[in-house]
């Protein structure tokens, strides 16, 4: 059997401020994926996309590949991403290669890349994470509302770009991450579905995004993040 070959791609625009805890929970993510798995290859990838920060320089620090783009979609730095992965990693079978994604503003778990093949082994072809905001940039009554609509256990099945996982050979069957502004993510899962692909939920090794209220995308999580606390100000007080 050949060692699974794993692409990890993060779309970044401008996170400076971020970026920097990004990756240090990536790299130890990925160091830990190869302790739990051992044989694995994998091959991170920022893709800085039109960048007028200090991103380029702080992802210059950790041990990932870099790639260079100015489309201003996240679907397209995503798919670039995988692109890049994909040919440093010398273009393995897609039955034998997984690609996760999560995103700039993000910070993955220690064992996020490791339970995402563990449930691959277990026969998923997407698995789709959870994602919460992080509760230092909400007040203590949005935080609350959060943790009470989440309950363990019982993940929803959205589907985040921010945590999320699938086998090349499904995300070949959807036919990769669309050129899209926002939820290329949810159109790539929809078209891995109809193609037959098994979807498996998971809120083990859920991923901390930014609370932010404006975020990248218009629709994005910072969209989602700011309507519900707008919906629960109304109600309760911080």
């Amino acid at each position: 059997m050949s060692p699974i070959a794993v692409a990890v791609v993060v779309p970044v625009h401008d996170e400076a401020a971020l970026l920097d805890a990004c990756l240090a929970a990536l790299t130890a993510a990925v160091a830990h994926a190869r302790r739990t798995h051992p044989g694995i290859r994998v091959a991170p990838v920022v893709v800085l996309d039109a960048c007028t920060d200090a991103s380029e320089q702080i992802a210059r620090s950790w041990p990932v590949g870099i790639r260079r783009i100015d489309a201003r979609r996240v679907g397209t730095a995503r798919r670039r991403g995988v692109e890049a992965a994909l040919a440093e990693l010398g273009d393995p079978a897609p039955e034998d290669t997984w690609i996760a994604t999560t995103d700039g503003d993000s910070t993955v778990p220690l064992a996020w890349l490791s339970h995402q093949l563990d449930l691959r082994a277990a026969g998923a072809e997407v698995v789709l994470g959870t994602v919460r905001p992080d509760f230092a940039d909400l007040t203590s009554a949005h935080t609350a509302h959060w943790l009470a609509t989440h309950p363990r256990g019982r993940p929803a099945g959205n589907v985040h770009g921010a945590n999320l996982g699938m086998s090349a050979a499904a995300y070949r069957a959807a036919g990769g991450f669309p050129d899209l502004d926002e939820h290329e993510d949810v159109e790539t899962v929809r078209a891995a579905r109809a193609a037959g692909a098994r979807v498996v939920a998971t809120d083990v090794n859920e991923v901390t995004t930014s609370g932010r209220f404006e975020g990248r995308t218009p629709g994005g999580y910072a969209a989602f993040v700011h309507a519900t606390h707008q919906r629960i100000s109304g109600q309760v007080s911080p």
